[in-house]
C-alpha cells in the first residue's frame, strides 16, 4: 500500500491498512491535522502497529522534488541557493511548477540526510521510500536547464548520499527506492546495490527506439533478477489510461470509472507480478495514492483476488518469446505481454 491523506486516518481506515504487509505513508500524511507530515506518518504509523505490529511502515522523502506540508521545510528555506535554477533564475524545474533541490549544495545535501535521520529514528518508521531517483540518473532530465555541469554534480552527491544512508539510519532500516526502470542501460540494477529493494512504475511506457512488448520484456527479467537475488519488490501498476508525461519518467493516468471496468487491467497486472514474484515481492493495483476526498476509488476496496489461496511456486517462470507460464501450488498463470492479456487459473 502506498498512500497519502492530509488529515487523520479514521479508525475504519486504519484497520484496512493494518492489513497490508508493506506500506508506504506518502508526502503530505496527516499535516492539516498534526501540523507537518513527519507528525502525520508517525500517527498513521502508530496507529496501524497497534493492530498490526508485522507491518513494515516506510517514510516518504523525494531525493530531489521539493514537497510542502514537512516541517523541516523551514530550516531548508534558510539555506541560500538550496534550489536548483535555470539561467533566469527559475527555480519551478520540475513539471514547470515546483522546486528541486541542489543537492551538489553541501548545506542541502547535510539537511536532506539529517531529516532521514530523524524520520528513521522514530520505532514506529521501519525505513525509507526514496523517490525521484530517476530523476537524478537519467542523464537528459533538466540538463538543459541547469547545465551538464551542475548536472553532473548533482548525479555524484546522489551517489554519496545513497553510500553513506544505510549507516546514517542504521542497517536495521530498510531502504526502498524508486530505481528499476528498463529504461536504464541495466534497468536500474547497478544503483539497486544501495538499496534494499525496489518500487517499481513507469513499467510500460518504452523510453527509447524499443517495442513496448520489449521494454516490458525487459522490465520483468530485471525484476525477476532483482527478486530472485532476495531483493524486496513492491510492483505497482497502474489501472487508468496512461498520460503523457516530461521525458516518460512520472507515471500519470486517468482517474478509473469503477473496479468492474479494470478487470482485465488488474488481471494483466497480476499476471506480470506473478510471473516475477519471490519470498519479498508485493502488489499493488494502483488508480492513484490519494486517498483524499475524490480521491482513489480502490481504497477501501475488498479485493478478492487478494485472498486467494496462491501457495508456492513450482518454480521460475517459463517463456516463450511474450509468452509466460508459471505454475503455483494453487495457481496456473498465463501471460502475453504482446497482446496484453492473461489468464489466472485457479486450482
Amino acid at each position: 500500500m502506498h498512500v497519502r491523506k492530509a488529515t487523520a486516518f479514521t479508525d475504519e481506515e486504519i484497520k484496512y491498512l493494518a492489513t497490508f504487509p508493506l506500506i508506504t505513508f506518502e508526502k503530505s500524511t496527516g499535516h492539516k491535522d498534526f501540523g507537518g507530515t513527519e507528525v502525520g506518518s508517525v500517527k498513521a504509523a502508530t496507529a496501524v502497529k497497534a493492530i498490526n505490529p508485522r507491518s513494515k511502515i516506510l517514510y516518504y522523502r523525494n531525493i530531489i522534488v521539493h514537497y510542502g506540508g514537512y516541517v523541516a521545510n523551514e530550516q531548508l528555506e534558510a539555506i541560500p541557493n538550496a534550489f536548483l535554477a535555470n539561467d533566469d533564475g527559475g527555480e519551478d524545474l520540475v513539471r514547470g511548477k515546483v522546486r528541486a533541490y541542489d543537492l551538489s549544495n553541501p548545506e542541502v545535501e547535510s539537511w536532506w540526510m539529517n531529516h532521514a535521520k530523524q524520520a528513521c529514528a522514530s520505532p514506529v518508521i521501519d525505513g525509507l521510500f526514496i523517490d525521484g531517483n530517476i530523476k537524478v540518473i537519467a542523464d537528459g532530465y533538466l540538463r538543459r536547464e541547469i547545465g551538464a555541469e551542475k548536472k553532473a554534480a548533482v548525479q555524484s552527491a546522489y551517489h554519496r548520499m545513497m553510500r553513506a544512508l544505510p549507516d546514517l539510519i542504521g542497517r536495521d532500516s530498510l531502504i526502498l527506492s524508486n530505481i528499476i526502470r528498463a529504461r536504464l542501460e541495466n534497468s536500474g540494477l547497478t544503483e539497486l546495490e544501495y538499496f534494499d529493494g525496489s518500487y517499481l512504475e513507469g513499467f510500460e511506457h518504452p523510453v527509447g527506439k524499443i517495442s513496448r512488448e520489449d521494454y516490458v520484456a525487459k522490465g520483468i527479467a530485471a525484476m525477476q533478477t532483482a527478486a530472485r537475488s532476495g531483493k524486496i519488490i513492491a510492483f505497482t501498476m497502474g489501472m487508468g489510461e496512461e498520460q503523457e508525461s516530461e521525458m516518460g519518467i512520472d507515471e500519470t493516468r486517468a482517474a478509473i470509472d469503477d473496479i468492474a471496468s479494470i478487470q482485465d487491467r488488474f488481471t494483466y497486472a497480476l499476471a506480470i507480478f506473478l510471473i516475477c514474484a519471490e519470498e519479498y515481492s508485493y502488489f499493488m493495483a494502483s488508480d492513484g495514492y490519494s486517498v483524499n476526498p475524490g480521491g482513489s476509488k480502490l481504497w477501501m476496496q475488498d479485493i478478492p483476488e487478494y485472498s486467494r489461496r496462491l501457495g508456492r511456486p513450482l518454480g521460475p517462470a517459463q517463456n516463450r518469446g511474450y509468452i509466460y507460464i508459471r505454475q503455483f501450488e494453487h495457481l496456473r498463470v498465463w501471460l502475453d505481454i504482446e497482446n496484453q492479456r492473461a489468464e489466472l487459473v485457479w486450482q
